[in-house]
């Protein structure tokens, strides 16, 4: 597998939909995550990140002109303990509410499928970090209808035991535009990380599609601590 640029990923491809991005700190310090969200219509544009807790929701920028939130309103973010789960769904709360009853990451995703949005049944993407005592690991799950058949679900899950420093994964929704929308495919992709956070969230941000870019999230996690610092971009104002 070949050792990407984020930023290329991101330029070629004019609507990878959402994307995480998990892995560790070039200078071997931080634990990372990002998650993007970007839109098509109107009512997948109308949104922005606002902070709730430890994590961050998603909410609707003009209330006046959100549409349906059944799929677009939830929290992309949350934190248990040590743990920091990020998804493009309201998966994170199955995730949560799983593992705070011991289930494993990959078990309490056994209830949850793709989205019913035919034609496309996108993707549920998820990721977890695990930050305990100055060790860091991470898991990368997706499922997704089986090439676009809705009676059948695959499960795939991907899991990074001592990340190594300046490299992580990511992965999102759709291999690109189309109608319906093409489903990612194959493992998460190897890329390079540098940069402080706000380097890194920069570069994340003026790499998405200008048109299609809605909102992005970054946190570093102090792997010898646990303490963190966030970044919200958002595209309204």
């Amino acid at each position: 597998m070949e050792l990407l640029s984020l930023e290329t990923q991101l330029r070629q491809n004019a609507y990878p939909g959402r994307g995480i991005v998990l892995g560790k700190s070039a200078d071997n310090q931080y634990a990372i995550a990002a998650y993007f969200i970007m839109g098509r219509s109107e009512n997948s544009r109308n949104r922005i990140f606002v902070e709730d807790g430890e994590g961050i929701r998603t909410q609707a920028y003009d209330p006046a002109k959100l549409s349906d939130p059944s799929l677009i309103i939830y929290a992309p973010v949350r934190v248990l303990g040590n743990k920091t789960i990020v998804t493009n769904g309201d998966q994170t709360d199955t995730i949560y509410e799983g593992m705070d009853h011991q289930q494993t990451f990959e078990q309490s995703l056994r209830c949850r499928e793709f989205e019913p949005d035919a034609p496309n049944y996108t993707p549920r993407i998820s990721g977890i970090m695990h930050v305990e005592q100055g060790s860091y690991n991470y898991a990368m799950s997706i499922l997704k209808s089986a090439n676009g058949n809705p009676a059948a679900c695959s499960r795939y899950t991907f899991a990074y035991e001592n990340p190594q420093a300046g490299e992580g994964h990511f992965i999102h929704t759709y291999m690109g535009d189309g109608n319906p929308l093409p489903s990612f495919c194959g493992e998460p992709e190897w890329i390079k990380i540098e940069g402080d956070i706000d380097e890194f969230a920069g570069r994340i941000w003026d790499s998405l599609h200008p048109e299609n870019k809605v909102s992005l999230f970054v946190r570093y996690i102090d792997i010898a601590n646990g303490s963190y610092e966030s970044r919200i971009l958002n595209k309204h104002k």
